[in-house]
């Protein structure tokens, strides 16, 4: 299993968020840290390497799960791909001008090349949830001075299409929150319609805060209910 971080996130976020779950089925498991010099090329990098190992479950949160649902497409039916668990989908198509997630990724990425971190992190905790401020205050100072950098790479990224979204042949697990206006819950119902046969999961921003590992459990029983039905089993991914 590789799980991929959102934009401006790190690894120890997509960990505790994933690894809980992979680790109960005995999965291998990486949580890949963005490198701000290029974040899509690191997350891409990892899930290359990890194909070569065996087949691999992409889990992704927000740009995450945008990059694990390109990837795992690309690949089409092959057996490489175990399955896809895409948590917070932020947008659909490359047209990104109307999309929350990638406004909010430039105008941060702005603010802090003109006042610097300090000032910009002041503003983030004051208007953020206590555990969604203290996650970004860790990993927004582990990626400065290259953070900007990062975060307009995550505006800029052209998401996902229908058609791309439609070419997805790996089990797919779409976990969505109910009240986030950055993550919109249609977007996540959106790609649940469009991806043959994926599932949806449905959660507020309180449970995901209470405890990130919500988002494994979520996205591997959804999973698991696809692969009932086929008789395969994820624990034969090592």
């Amino acid at each position: 299993m590789v799980a991929l971080p959102g934009t401006g996130s790190d690894a120890d976020f997509a960990r505790r968020a994933f690894e809980r779950a992979a680790r109960e089925r005995e999965l291998s498991f990486r949580a890949v840290e963005p490198d701000p010099r290029g974040v899509v090329t690191s997350y891409r990098a990892a899930l290359d390497e990890a194909a070569g190992q065996g087949p691999v479950l992409a889990a992704g949160i927000s740009l995450g799960a945008a990059v694990a649902a390109d990837w795992a497409a690309e690949r089409g039916g092959s057996d490489g791909v175990a399955g896809v668990i895409a948590a917070l989908p932020a947008w659909t198509g490359a047209d990104t001008g109307q999309c929350p997630a990638a406004l909010s990724a430039a105008y941060t990425a702005a603010s802090l090349r003109a006042e610097g971190l300090e000032p910009v992190l002041e503003r983030m905790r004051a208007s953020s949830p206590a555990w969604l401020a203290a996650a970004l205050n860790q990993s927004w100072r582990s990626q400065w001075p290259l953070l900007p950098d990062a975060l307009a790479e995550a505006a800029a990224y052209a998401w996902p299409d229908a058609g791309r979204l439609a070419c997805l042949r790996a089990p797919v697990a779409v976990v969505a929150t109910t009240d986030d206006p950055v993550h919109p819950l249609a977007v996540g119902e959106r790609w649940a319609d469009l991806i043959p046969g994926a599932t949806l999961d449905r959660l507020t921003l309180d449970e995901l805060g209470a405890d990130p590992a919500v988002l494994g459990d979520l996205g591997f029983a959804a999973l698991e209910r696809a692969r009932a039905a086929t008789g395969a089993r994820l624990d034969t991914v090592r």
